[in-house]
């Protein structure tokens, strides 16, 4: 992999991650106001009426065809925009205003949850510097959210359920963003379009069947005015910029590398807390430090492993010869 390639892969993950990061404060203002259901449906309604615009205008009409792969596509758009999208907002809305928090640091498990399903589905140990880097990243996020103090962990516990609900849904992401990689032959757009169209057709459908039975509150027509702000950020950057930006990062740099970026998504809210007002301390500012040099470290050993494969390349063709 070219450097250049490698920066551009970094800059499209880096793009989504730090949209992902500002996400979860909008939201929690949003969810003050609406069900969590119907502002992650309502949301991603947007995004894939946009996506379907853009894919027909660029690729056509043939570009709909699902080619047998309708199912798989059904799976991913599932876990994606279906469970991630429900249970993370779910359960933040239900932990309140510590939930803004909480599911940043969840989005951080993403990278050792990417690992070990990688590692159950390919029998493969992942290298010792990849699962060093992702442990890095992971200690410096929680210092920067958790502050250094234990206090945090203890709220945890008292709220397990809405945390469970946000963990389910990071893991549902993270099913998502490995299942690109069997669709390498299909463009971004094309990919990201189908799986959100079928994902969101899955959640208009479970939220239509929630308010039949009155188990969610249909929201009203100045309840939709009073968060037009929060939603059409919410469409635009963390649903539309930050999912095409995702998924062509992930095809470039390859899922176990890429989502180490997710680690930025508490980095990012954190800034957002502090121009708030909130002081950074010194355990924020070091744990800012770590994730910085996990990401470092990792580019680093891309292409250190790029270089090591090249040469090893290079050798069996003279060998051939």
């Amino acid at each position: 992999m070219s450097r250049k390639h490698v920066l551009l892969g970094s800059a499209l993950c880096l793009t989504a991650s730090v949209s992902w990061g500002a996400m979860f404060p909008v939201a929690h203002i949003a969810l003050q106001h609406m069900d969590p259901f119907y502002f992650s449906m309502i949301r991603y309604f947007i995004v894939t009426v946009i996506l379907i615009c853009l894919l027909w205008l660029k690729e056509g009409k043939s570009a709909f065809r699902l080619e047998g792969k309708g199912g798989k596509l059904l799976f991913y758009g599932t876990m994606a925009f279906t469970v991630y999208n429900f249970l993370v907002f779910w359960g933040q809305h239900l932990l309140g205003e510590s939930g803004t928090i909480t599911a940043s640091i969840m989005e951080v498990l993403m990278p050792l949850i990417s690992i070990v399903i990688i590692w159950y589905k390919t029998k493969n140990k992942p290298t010792r510097a990849t699962m060093t880097t992702i442990y890095i990243a992971l200690i410096g996020a929680l210092l920067v959210i958790t502050n250094g103090s234990l206090s945090f962990f203890t709220m945890v516990t008292q709220n397990l359920v809405p945390v469970l609900l946000i963990f389910f849904g990071v893991v549902g992401w993270v099913i998502y963003s490995l299942g690109g990689s069997e669709f390498k032959e299909w463009s971004t757009l094309r990919y990201s379009t189908l799986t959100c169209m079928l994902g969101t057709a899955v959640s208009v459908i479970i939220v239509l069947f929630l308010s039949i039975f009155d188990l969610i509150q249909i929201p009203d027509w100045n309840t939709m005015v009073s968060v037009k702000y929060e939603m059409a950020f919410m469409a635009i950057m963390p649903g539309l910029v930050a999912l095409l930006s995702w998924n062509a990062g992930l095809r470039i740099l390859t899922p176990v590398n890429g989502i180490l970026f997710i680690s930025l998504v508490p980095i990012t809210t954190f800034i957002i807390m502090a121009f708030q007002g909130y002081s950074i301390s010194l355990y924020e500012f070091y744990g800012a430090l770590l994730v910085i040099f996990a990401l470092i470290q990792n580019n680093i050993n891309q292409r250190k492993n790029a270089n090591s494969s090249m040469q090893v390349e290079l050798k069996t063709t003279q060998d051939s010869l």
